[in-house]
């Protein structure tokens, strides 16, 4: 079952997200205590084998933060031959995905900070291409350092993804597409390039942003 509780030993990390406990309906329980034992993945500080966790070699496609995980599982659906990894906090979001998962073999999912889950479980290289779409912009000044695109967080995802792989982001905050690009371009293991799986659906978080009147900024910038 998803397990996403801080270890009270360990100095507190500035996170990009705010747990909310949110309503779960029953349906939703019922996926997480039925469908998580076939495609949910324990977070536990130790590398995955990918091959036996799939059954076969593959292209690995990592989403964070999914949310109702509509995006993953029309993506894993159109391309049956990659695999996906979806990751998000949300307890809620991950059994509305279940719910959803039905016959598609090429998902799992994981309940826990995206952060802790590359540096642990993922190993350098394995991943063809991270998707990060409309992350929480934290608006206000103050909160910048909540960001989940940081220095660091780029300098890790350029360990993960394998080169010639691609990380796509996107946002309806423009100020936050230019923070995003400039800082995953001051890298230098990254360029702009790459394209996505598939034309993807819009998220919730991208029609809300189009209603409110927000330009969508997207981007591709490939492993070098």
């Amino acid at each position: 079952m998803p397990d996403a509780a801080e270890n009270p030993r360990r100095p507190r990390a500035i996170r990009s997200f705010v747990r909310r406990a949110g309503r779960m309906t029953d349906a939703q329980k019922r996926a997480l205590q039925n469908l998580w034992p076939t495609f949910g993945i324990d977070f536990q500080p130790a590398p995955l084998d990918l091959d036996e966790i799939f059954g076969r070699r593959g292209q690995r496609i990592m989403e964070i933060g999914f949310g109702n995980g509509e995006l993953l599982l029309s993506t894993a659906a159109d391309n049956p031959d990659k695999d996906f990894i979806g990751v998000e906090v949300h307890e809620p979001g991950v059994g509305h995905c279940l719910l959803g998962i039905q016959n598609l073999k090429n998902v799992r999912v994981i309940c826990h900070d995206a952060v802790e889950v590359l540096k642990h479980q993922f190993p350098d290289g394995s991943l063809q291409a991270v998707h990060l779409l409309f992350p929480d912009p934290w608006p206000k000044k103050r909160h910048h350092k909540r960001r989940i695109i940081q220095p660091d967080f780029v300098a890790l995802l350029g360990r993960k993804i394998t080169p010639g792989g691609v990380l796509h982001t996107a946002t309806d905050w423009s100020e936050y597409g230019e923070h995003m690009e400039a800082t995953i371009l001051a890298n230098n293991g990254f360029q702009r390039g790459g394209t996505a799986a598939g034309q993807r659906p819009q998220t919730k978080f991208e029609r809300r942003g189009k209603r409110l009147g927000h330009e969508i900024t997207e981007g591709y910038f490939q492993r070098i």
